[in-house]
């Protein structure tokens, strides 16, 4: 069966991500492809949910809280219900205008399910004028605009038709300069060749042990392991040592024991979390990097296999 394609629409408030998605929904409905929708809002009400309900699509709603923080549990839950119930063929993940990039993926790459999507990319829309004036915004806000420009795979920056000339000159060069692997594309309300959005590729992961990943020189990679073998505990911390700094996040269940039940494992910021499972699940090993090659890492968790059949 195809993975499910998922794309990421980030973005600070009113940036234009509303009207993107709008845009991307009247283009599926065109293609017929089986749609879902989940929309993340930090209130209690959701205001651009009708978007969606217009165009007759699957509509998940995550309100009061952000995903990557305070509501994974219920992202992972709803993710879960859309892939059982609806089978989507695609699905358009709206974010919080306070959301992180690394942390949004992080929250959507389950190790239960994500070796059933593709995700195609990160979208960011940027207010041109809100960019330009971005320094005299809080540090927090200001970090926060960087980093959605930083880990985007496409960048559209909105209200053109606002700015002169040497302006949008400006916001591409400083744009290119803090993410030059993106494409960026100045415009009015959204307004993007959607046969464009098509072409992105993050990330492919496959079913079998031997994983695909993008030959692109992209900013954020994902990469899934599928173990087939239980490893060796002490060989796993030293394979964690090993690790580059641009590796962000890993998550998943290994077993150490051939007997017992799996761990769940979180890495973050180079530390290392296990939690004992009561039942088993699936052996999937979630990693989220910037400019990876994961063939590497790939034949490193190979070997950790291989040495723990060989030593019992």
């Amino acid at each position: 069966m195809k993975n499910t394609e998922v794309y990421i629409l980030s973005g600070f408030l009113g940036s234009g991500k509303t009207t993107l998605l709008k845009r991307l929904l009247e283009n599926e409905q065109l293609s017929g492809r089986k749609t879902a929708v989940m929309m993340n809002e930090l209130g209690k009400v959701s205001i651009d949910s009708e978007v969606a309900r217009d165009e007759d699509v699957a509509l998940k709603e995550l309100l009061g809280g952000c995903i990557c923080c305070s509501i994974q549990d219920k992202l992972e839950a709803q993710l879960q219900g859309l892939l059982l119930n609806e089978k989507p063929e695609v699905i358009y993940i709206e974010t919080t205008g306070a959301a992180h990039p690394v942390e949004v993926l992080d929250a959507i790459l389950s190790p239960l399910f994500a070796d059933q999507f593709t995700i195609k990319g990160i979208v960011t829309t940027v207010d041109g004028l809100r960019w330009s004036d971005r320094k005299t915004l809080s540090p927090q806000v200001h970090q926060l605009l960087l980093e959605q420009v930083r880990h985007a795979d496409f960048i559209l920056v909105n209200k053109m038709d606002e700015l002169s000339e040497s302006e949008q000159s400006k916001i591409i060069f400083e744009i290119q300069g803090i993410n030059s692997a993106a494409r960026c594309l100045l415009t009015n309300y959204s307004q993007v060749s959607i046969d464009e959005l098509r072409k992105l590729t993050l990330s492919s992961f496959s079913k079998q042990t031997s994983a695909d990943f993008s030959k692109k020189a992209l900013n954020l990679t994902t990469f899934v392991y599928q173990f087939q073998e239980p490893i060796n505990h002490s060989d796993f911390e030293d394979f964690l040592k090993g690790l580059p700094e641009r590796i962000y996040r890993i998550k998943g269940y290994i077993k150490f024991d051939s007997l017992s039940k799996p761990y769940l494992f979180q890495y973050s910021y180079g530390m290392p979390l296990y939690i004992k499972e009561e039942m088993n699940l699936p052996l999937n090993l979630v990693f989220i990097g910037e400019n990876m090659d994961w063939s590497e890492i790939e034949e490193k968790l190979g070997k950790l296999e291989k040495d723990f059949k060989k030593q019992n």
